[in-house]
């Protein structure tokens, strides 16, 4: 088995991870910028956090076989303080032509207030005037149809933004027809409590179709599994999938995506 795992905070993991995601027959790691778990206060802060994501993260990667790559913003969460989104906003071109930055991401929302929507739209215009690629966030729980509505809206409503390089994340059964509907790829998240479990990822790759979406972990700090989606393709298999669909699914889908970068390469 063969998979790309397309997005995971690795900075929050321990080493012994990364040799667990290789044996599993991970290729790629993705590492979206993210909630630090608590609320920074300083551009500077971001500074090191970026440093952290494209310099030093990718050679802890490398020392067990595997290509880092990273995607850039200031996270929802921090959006209400939008002094200092402003100026992390100004500060993030200096980072995007590093070799392992895929693009903006993960931006989005977090409980759809006008801060949060304004911050969202500052991303969407960077990304945008530099050609970069996308990654969205959506809200968890109560907050996520209204935040996922919003979110196309806005998206859509740019005439510079292609759905094709945008992707929309932690969709389930109630949003998923939202993002692919309008065009945008989009990703289940595999995540123990307020995302996806195994099966129901499953029912909703047999509901939507496998074309435009990827699987991802998401692992971080929390009660999270950095193997969920090589244990999804388990029960894809106990199914009765085919060994061609598990693959198309969890390593040529998230592959094709990214490859609309050049900067994406695993050889």
């Amino acid at each position: 088995m063969r998979y790309i795992e397309p997005h995971a905070h690795m900075v929050s993991r321990v080493t012994g991870d990364y040799t667990a995601m290789v044996v599993a027959g991970c290729r790629a790691v993705c590492e979206p910028a993210f909630w630090a778990g608590f609320d920074r206060g300083s551009v500077e802060g971001f500074r090191d956090y970026f440093s952290q994501l494209t310099e030093h993260e990718p050679k802890r990667a490398a020392r067990f076989g595997l290509p880092h790559f990273t995607w850039l913003c200031i996270n929802s969460k921090e959006s209400e303080n939008v002094k200092l989104a402003d100026e992390v906003l100004a500060m993030i071109p200096e980072f995007l032509d590093r070799p392992n930055v895929l693009g903006i991401g993960e931006i989005g929302l977090n409980k759809n207030s006008r801060n949060e929507i304004a911050v969202f739209e500052k991303h969407i215009d960077l990304a945008a005037r530099r050609e970069q690629m996308i990654l969205v966030h959506t809200p968890h729980l109560e907050d996520k149809l209204k935040g996922t509505r919003l979110i196309v809206d806005i998206l859509k409503n740019d005439r510079r933004i292609v759905p094709g390089r945008v992707l929309i994340d932690h969709v389930e059964e109630h949003t998923a027809g939202l993002a692919l509907d309008a065009g945008f790829w989009a990703g289940i998240t595999l995540y123990p409590e307020s995302k996806c479990t195994p099966p129901r990822a499953i029912d909703m790759v047999e509901v939507f179709g496998a074309e435009r979406l990827w699987l991802n972990c998401a692992c971080d700090w929390g009660n999270s599994d950095p193997l969920a989606v090589p244990k999804t393709a388990l029960e894809m298999r106990r199914r009765g999938h085919s060994e061609e669909a598990i693959d198309n699914l969890i390593f040529g889908n998230p592959l094709r995506f990214l490859s609309q970068t050049p900067k994406f390469s695993i050889g």
